[in-house]
């Protein structure tokens, strides 16, 4: 079948037999994935309050699986892998470039309004 969705998560290694197993399967992961940054926020492991470029450990992982959850509902649900390589280049990068677009904007205001905090005084005035 030539329009037949393909029934496999993790490039293969996970298969099933019909798309609402499939569909279940993803909710599933999804669902993991939330309920590991639910226990991590509510948590904070003081482990992960560690600094890495400007931000705490637990940051940067709540950033990462969002951008898993992001990744698997824009592959799966939307059926992003059933379209051309150069569609699906365009995509991503496209959001890739976005994401890292954003995450240095909110980094450097943030950082910017926390000195703002910290010294009491503007080092700018736009």
């Amino acid at each position: 079948m030539a329009d037949a969705h393909k029934l496999e998560i993790f490039r293969g290694l996970v298969k099933f037999k019909s798309n609402t197993q499939k569909i279940w399967g993803v909710l599933i992961l999804l669902t993991i994935v939330t309920a590991i940054e639910v226990v991590l926020g509510i948590y904070k492991p003081e482990m992960l309050m560690a600094k890495v470029l400007g931000m705490s450990l637990l940051n940067w992982i709540f950033i990462i699986l969002t951008i898993v959850k992001a990744y698997y509902i824009t592959w799966d649900f939307m059926h992003m892998r059933d379209e051309t390589a150069a569609f699906r280049r365009m995509c991503v990068w496209t959001g890739v470039f976005l994401i890292c677009y954003i995450l240095f904007i909110l980094l450097q205001e943030g950082g910017y309004v926390e000195s703002i905090f910290t010294n009491g005084f503007v080092t700018h005035d736009f």
